[in-house]
């Protein structure tokens, strides 16, 4: 959920990006003649771009990657602040319990009404028709604080 938050805000906390050729090797990310350990911090999240099976947000020494030849590309050191880290849970708490196919948030109803009871819910969509709620809605003035332009 992390990459998937990030990419919404158009911001992946940037610090550093590394350029070269990289392998991985029985999970482990090694770059030709780049000491990794002197440009990430153990746990720090980074950013792996130009893998044909590694590509996304990863967390330096935790993740297990899958085994790649050698490949050209970037490794973006990343300081991604807590509260978007919890930001992210939450999302994925949200999408657990609202966000499957046939859950209410996207539901294509917009009222029901049986046995006496009935209910109405808030059209989604901005041309006000049942498009159904999504993180981005749900979680719209959580995530504008964090969004670049």
């Amino acid at each position: 959920m992390l990459y998937e938050l990030l990419q919404e805000l158009r911001n992946w906390f940037e610090r550093e990006t590394i350029t070269g050729t990289f392998t991985v090797i029985d999970g482990v990310l090694s770059a030709d003649g780049i000491d990794l350990n002197e440009h990430l911090q153990e746990n720090q999240w980074f950013r792996l771009v130009g893998s044909v099976f590694n590509d996304g947000v990863h967390q330096y020494g935790a993740a297990v990657l899958a085994d790649e030849a050698p490949f050209d590309g970037a490794v973006v050191a990343m300081a991604v602040p807590s509260a978007v880290i919890a930001l992210a849970a939450d999302i994925e708490a949200w999408q657990d319990k609202y966000g499957a196919v046939d859950g209410p948030a996207l539901s294509p109803y917009t009222s029901e009404s049986f046995g006496g009871y009935s209910y109405t819910k808030s059209a989604g969509g901005a041309s006000g028709t049942a498009s159904g709620v999504t993180w981005q809605s749900a979680f719209a003035s959580r995530l504008n604080k964090w969004r670049k332009i």
